[in-house]
């Protein structure tokens, strides 16, 4: 992992003070930069790697914080429980304020990509006093996609309903071949491998290859399919709303594109200015589209 971040510090820390287990729970970062902190947050089945395009030159404005989700990556694999709340965003929202806490920032602006972006909402609903502002890459809110599921979204995302079967199901067919997995699963979106640098790939291609890594990404969608549903109908019933500025990009060669409004679907959920717009690149924007994003990064964040 060093050599696609040659100029910041890694570490880790252990939570002991983890809010859902007695167990330490273990959050790999890298860092680096001066200035205001930005905290990075990676999708599935990915890990922190995915910033390595964008971070030199955001760390040239702010104190970059790039860390792996719980279950990703060389993070902690906590068991779930039987009502997967060991991967609820709740849980792993909670991972990422005591990160940055621990690194002196008690408050800081964040950015999420897919699976990272469902942590960062949470997280901007449990913690606003910690959010200063928000970006969201390529989604839209959970509660959302799952209750507006159509045909078309289902053929295009049917990973999710795959992940959520009963484990250990999914995990079993994963881990006969991750190595297919993971290339139909990355490389079938638009773009293909070729956005995908070798050692980043490389890097998820070790990751996937954990059993345990399987288990957890299979834990992080069931949770999101059942206990973080529970959660976001909770907000909804309390009129509890994102009152964090947020901008919203997508691909609009993507399935949020097709199947979702995404500025629509955020402004539904939220009381606060939410601006954005489609990047021209797929689902994987960090890594598809790394200089326009880092424009509208440093703009954003910036202002």
């Amino acid at each position: 992992m060093s050599q696609l971040y040659p100029d910041f510090r890694s570490g880790h820390l252990e939570l002991t003070a983890a809010r859902d287990s007695a167990t330490p729970v273990r959050i790999p970062y890298v860092t680096g930069g001066t200035g205001p902190p930005l905290l990075l947050l990676h999708g599935a089945p990915q890990t922190h790697a995915i910033w390595h395009k964008v971070a030199p030159a955001l760390a040239q404005h702010f104190t970059v914080v790039a860390t792996d989700l719980r279950g990703y990556g060389d993070a902690s694999k906590p068991d779930g429980g039987a009502d997967h709340a060991g991967y609820s965003k709740r849980a792993m929202a909670a991972d990422q304020v005591d990160v940055m806490r621990h690194l002196g920032h008690s408050r800081f602006r964040l950015a999420g990509h897919d699976r990272g972006g469902r942590v960062a909402h949470r997280l901007a609903l449990d913690h606003p006093q910690a959010v200063e502002r928000m970006m969201l890459l390529d989604i839209s809110p959970t509660l959302t996609m799952y209750e507006r599921t159509t045909m078309a979204f289902a053929t295009a995302y049917y990973h999710w309903f795959f992940l959520i079967q009963p484990a250990p199901y999914p995990e079993e067919l994963i881990a006969a071949n991750p190595e297919v997995f993971l290339r139909r699963h990355m490389g079938n979106r638009h773009g293909g491998l070729a956005v995908f640098s070798s050692g980043a790939f490389a890097e998820y291609l070790r990751c996937i290859r954990d059993a345990g890594t399987v288990h957890a990404i299979c834990e992080d969608y069931r949770a999101a399919a059942t206990i973080d549903l529970e959660h976001d109908r909770a907000d909804l019933a309390a009129g509890r709303k994102l009152s964090v500025r947020l901008r919203v990009l997508w691909g609009k060669h993507g399935v949020i594109e097709r199947c979702f409004s995404a500025l629509d679907d955020w402004r539904e959920v939220s009381d606060s200015d939410v601006n954005g717009r489609a990047l021209d690149c797929g689902h994987y924007i960090p890594e598809e589209a790394p200089e326009e994003l880092t424009r509208e990064m440093l703009a954003f964040f910036r202002a």
